[in-house]
């Protein structure tokens, strides 16, 4: 059994505490800007001559002064909830992604990676808590307590309103609060009954060792990946296309997962390797570090391949609606959004290439954390255009994402640790357990 160390759960309280207290420091800066300081930054980006738009309603209704203003106010107070939901959308695909890497696994009937279950069991607890976070995000939404989400305006979809935009007008029967709310709580209860029910039976499986009981494991598992499958492609519409409901792009769903699959392989080597280090999973050798490593590899070039895909088709069409999405990222937000190739793809790329690298603890353990940092940066660059715009760059921004992170990372911690204390770390009922001890692998 693992035993949650006073060290480590004190650090995640912490981590929690100083990141409200951050994130509230933010919240009351940003509230406090006035409307001069605002029309003084507006005037200074106009002045920059970077005037790029990064959201197509920049583009919709009247183009005058006060409209300018107005839209400016509504990005720049956009900044509190931009922060959190980035970061909260993050993690909590992080933890489904390792539900549904778990269950892969199950449904292919893998031995190998039996040792490092729990370890996934307890990623996959963190579920319900962030997407409770993810519920009051969309309560504060549809109170029109934020303006993340530009199709939730009512005069955008009123014919007599000098604001009408008829694309949203056509697209309002999917983009309407109700549906959206509802979507939300599919995509958040679901999730969280998976979690639940599949560390159930494979507890079950434990306690009876019964190969009727593995196989319902195994049929919840593959129940899990088709659900996993359209909810993911789903919420990344919901909670990150839609911030820019004029664009599209069909490579969006898989770009968005595939970040959260990368970045959640990257969680289960910190754990296990965490684990084994301190004693709590001898079983962990070499090989399993090496095959998690493989997968580290192959998703990092998988999610490069996403990005090049999507990129390039619409930049080579040069369709003004379209090209406007990267455009305005090149113009604003050119120290993070390029550069991140560079963390994402060639450095994962030139290190774990070599098969005996990824039997490096040290430095598979570093490139974990990269990808981790390096896809918190993704969807940075998914959010914060289409919502805070040009006005990123401030203090009350670096101390909002700053607070987000460190409270998420914090809450994250206390629930994964505190889930696997209550774990018994070895599957001993799992059919597969004795392939996974001896498992070598044979290149």
């Amino acid at each position: 059994m693992y035993s949650f160390s006073p060290k480590l759960k004190s650090t995640s309280i912490i981590l929690l505490v100083v990141g409200l207290v951050l994130f509230g420091i933010g919240f009351f800066l940003n509230k406090g800007i006035s409307t001069e300081r605002i029309e003084q930054m507006m005037e200074a980006v106009h002045a920059s001559g970077h005037t790029a738009p990064t959201h197509s309603s920049e583009m919709i209704g009247p183009q005058d002064h006060a409209s300018h203003l107005e839209h400016a106010e509504l990005q720049i107070h956009n900044q509190p909830l931009a922060s959190i939901h980035f970061v909260a959308v993050f993690f909590f695909g992080v933890s489904c992604a390792v539900l549904f890497f778990y269950c892969i696994q199950h449904a292919a009937h893998a031995g190998w990676p039996i040792i490092i279950t729990r370890v996934m069991e307890a990623i996959a607890s963190y579920i319900p808590y962030g997407g409770a976070i993810l519920v009051i995000i969309m309560i504060l939404n549809i109170l029109h307590q934020g303006h993340l989400f530009h199709w939730m305006d009512p005069d955008l979809t009123d014919p007599d309103s000098a604001h009408f935009d008829v694309i949203l007008y056509e697209k309002k029967r999917f983009l309407n609060i109700p549906f959206y709310a509802i979507r939300t709580l599919i995509y958040v209860i679901g999730a969280s009954f998976f979690a639940w029910k599949l560390k159930a039976q494979s507890k079950k499986v434990d306690e009876t060792k019964s190969l009727v009981e593995y196989q319902f494991l195994y049929r919840w598992a593959v129940g899990y990946i088709a659900f996993f499958g359209f909810a993911s492609a789903a919420w990344a519409w919901d909670w990150l296309m839609s911030i820019d409901p004029h664009w599209y792009s069909t490579m969006y769903i898989w770009y968005s997962m595939v970040s959260c699959l990368s970045s959640g392989i990257a969680v289960i080597i910190l754990l296990s390797v965490y684990l084994k280090k301190n004693g709590f999973l001898p079983q962990f050798n070499d090989n399993h570090l090496h095959d998690l490593g493989v997968f580290l590899f192959a998703t990092s070039m998988l999610w490069t391949y996403t990005w090049f895909a999507q990129f390039m088709l619409y930049w080579y069409a040069n369709v003004p609606e379209e090209v406007n999405y990267f455009f305005g990222r090149f113009q604003h937000y050119g120290v993070t959004f390029l550069p991140m190739l560079i963390i994402n793809f060639l450095l994962p790329l030139l290190v774990l290439v070599s098969s005996s690298i990824k039997r490096n603890y040290k430095v598979v353990t570093v490139m974990a954390i990269v990808v981790i940092l390096g896809h918190l940066l993704d969807y940075f660059n998914m959010v914060m255009p289409g919502t805070v715009g040009p006005y990123w760059n401030t203090p009350e921004v670096f101390l909002l994402i700053l607070g987000a992170v460190l409270f998420v990372v914090g809450l994250f911690i206390f629930t994964v640790m505190s889930a696997l204390a209550k774990l018994k770390l070895i599957p001993t009922g799992n059919p597969f357990l004795h392939e996974s001890e001896i498992y070598e692998y044979p290149f």
